[in-house]
């Protein structure tokens, strides 16, 4: 019988490299099929939208801001979720209560809307966000407002004298030692010079005098939301939102009232009236703010900033179960498990907000996409109302 020959040192060593290379294949193929791990069909009912952006060289109107925004929707991250506030605001604006009740006559007095409870800090109000909060109030567009002490006192500052961008628009380029030794005031890259604040003790303590008066006289029973009303009528000034908070009978309710140069007034006018002061009674607004959530038919939330705004609208949404809308403009971070930070969804485990609500968390500076979201909601509306050839309203005298 012939013998196989045994194979040649050429051969076995290409046959050793051939095992070889198999077994790399056989592993490659097996982390192959780890990372290409074959797609499940999409649901073309949940799977609508495909990521893309505006294409700038291709369509002029591309760069409309209208344009623009619509094409937010599509690029994803938080171009996405400020898409989705303006939809849900839309959504809380539109709403009417003929919607869900077939009873109701659409139109008719009984159609009531959402009421829609703003809340921001006071640092917008240092901020030319400001004028975009006064437009809000004049026109009725917001239902309660909810701020802190130094959105209240910035408003009516505003009104006697101005703030300033620091002069390069920089943060902190000027040592805050050596602004101290000026009497200037430095928020981020704003300035307000000191002597803004003695003209606002100048203006208010008189009417802190008053109102003691008629707590005296007459049992006036002053609560934070009330001192608010009386300061937003005394200033009598059209760019204030407290002005047209005041005449329009939208409250405004500040919980942390004596955190700042307000509460700094309030201290000085306590000390001259001891022991005998002003008397402010902060239970009765928080059972007003909580009356107002609770009796809304639909309620919406549209909250910049944290704190103490975020909160005391959310809590008041706890007295109906929580809100149907819900938007919040902050960069708060929710790890070290402070409320300003916390996304929706811990509100709903609360009950402050609705589970099948609608709501979006946006992280962004409110300085930046807040004008973007009226623009493309109250302000558009506002002026689809007009007629073309009008591009300016009447604005009231500086009386």
């Amino acid at each position: 019988m012939e013998t196989k020959p045994e194979p040649g040192p050429s051969a076995a060593k290409e046959e050793e490299e051939q095992e070889r290379r198999n077994l790399i294949n056989q592993e490659f193929e097996k982390t192959r099929s780890t990372i290409l791990v074959n797609s499940q069909p999409l649901p073309t009912d949940q799977f609508k939208v495909k990521v893309e952006g505006p294409r700038f060289d291709q369509d002029r109107s591309t760069i409309d801001l209208g344009n623009l925004l619509n094409a937010y929707e599509a690029i994803g991250f938080q171009a996405t979720s400020l898409s989705q506030s303006i939809e849900i605001i839309n959504k809380m604006r539109s709403w009417r209560l003929s919607d869900d009740d077939p009873t109701v006559e659409r139109g008719s007095k009984e159609d009531e809307s959402a009421r829609i409870f703003l809340g921001f800090t006071s640092n917008l109000v240092s901020s030319g966000l400001r004028e975009i909060i006064s437009f809000l109030a004049k026109h009725n567009y917001v239902s309660v407002i909810v701020t802190t002490a130094g959105g209240i006192e910035e408003d009516l500052i505003k009104c006697l004298s101005p703030t300033y961008l620091t002069p390069d628009k920089t943060f902190g380029s000027v040592e805050g030692k050596k602004l101290r030794s000026l009497g200037l005031n430095r928020i981020g890259n704003l300035i307000v010079p000191n002597q803004n604040y003695c003209q606002f003790e100048d203006w208010i303590l008189p009417i802190f005098d008053q109102m003691k008066l008629e707590q005296d006289q007459s049992n006036a029973k002053w609560s934070p939301s009330k001192v608010v009303e009386r300061l937003g009528h005394e200033i009598n000034h059209p760019d204030s939102f407290l002005y047209w908070a005041a005449k329009n009978k939208i409250p405004v309710f500040c919980p942390a009232l004596t955190d700042g140069s307000l509460g700094d007034m309030l201290c000085f006018h306590s000390i001259k009236t001891d022991p005998n002061p002003l008397v402010i009674d902060i239970v009765a607004d928080i059972r007003r703010i909580n009356e107002l959530g609770r009796s809304a038919k639909k309620a919406g939330m549209v909250i910049l900033g944290g704190g103490v705004c975020k909160h005391q609208i959310a809590n008041a949404m706890l007295y109906r179960n929580g809100a149907e809308y819900s938007v919040y403009v902050n960069t708060g971070q929710e790890f070290d498990g402070s409320d300003s930070g916390a996304r929706p969804d811990e509100a709903i485990s609360w009950g402050k907000i609705k589970g099948d609500s609608e709501s979006v968390k946006v992280f962004a500076d409110a300085t930046l996409v807040f004008p973007l979201i009226v623009a493309a909601t109250w302000a558009k509306d506002h002026w689809k109302s007009k007629p073309e050839t009008e591009t300016t309203e009447p604005v009231e005298s500086k009386k």
